[in-house]
């Protein structure tokens, strides 16, 4: 997923390590991008090596762009290659369980806009059959031991169906976009495109506690 992610984003531009973690966190939540420089430049290393990716240029880095506890240095710029290209096109079309799950399932939305109908429309259903699943292993527990759970345990497993519940429909009303050709609505500035702030659904994988 993070080769996808990065190979997706240096297509729109040349980027420095730096400025595509920033990017990572922007373009998937802070939570599925937090990743660290530990895993980041091993894996532009791999894709350099592997001809996907190549080095552009070098600039001076600013003080706050030194990771803590690593040496000042220059900025390595990196660019995609045309064999990185089609690396991309081969990774976004791929719809199997792993494009399901919490991480594969924010990534590949995150590039939703340049995968082909058919792609998104498979990608969804499998995400929405995994999230049904999860929401009834959750009923499931509350239905035979919620007797048994202290009231935080049974707070949290309610949490989880309810952000369950939520990330179906949405999922359900995307599905049925794609179906009828229709992209996602955009809310305009300042609103919430008719939904209330509470009816939004959670980013995949997360969960949204209700408020009074």
């Amino acid at each position: 997923m993070l080769e996808l992610a990065i190979l997706g984003l240096l297509q729109e531009a040349p980027m420095h390590g730096y400025e595509l973690r920033k990017e990572l966190t922007a373009k998937l939540g802070a939570i599925r991008a937090a990743i660290s420089y530990g895993s980041l430049y091993p894996t532009l290393r791999r894709l350099q090596a592997a001809g996907w990716i190549t080095e552009a240029a070098e600039t001076p880095a600013t003080a706050e762009e030194v990771p803590a506890l690593t040496s000042r240095r220059g900025r390595v710029v990196y660019t995609i290659t045309a064999e990185g290209k089609e690396r991309f096109a081969q990774l976004i079309a791929q719809a199997g369980p792993e494009t399901y799950d919490d991480t594969g399932f924010g990534v590949h939305f995150a590039f939703f806009a340049r995968t082909d109908q058919a792609t998104r429309l498979r990608i969804l259903e499998g995400r929405r059959r995994k999230i049904e699943e999860r929401r009834e292993g959750l009923r499931d527990v509350l239905g035979r031991a919620a007797e048994r759970l202290d009231a935080y345990t049974l707070e949290l497993q309610r949490h989880g169906l309810d952000a369950c519940e939520r990330e179906v429909r949405w999922l359900e009303e995307l599905i049925a976009n794609e179906r009828s050709g229709r992209a996602p609505t955009v809310p305009q500035r300042g609103t919430t495109g008719g939904r209330g702030e509470n009816d939004s659904p959670p980013p995949p994988g997360e969960s949204r506690t209700k408020r009074p």
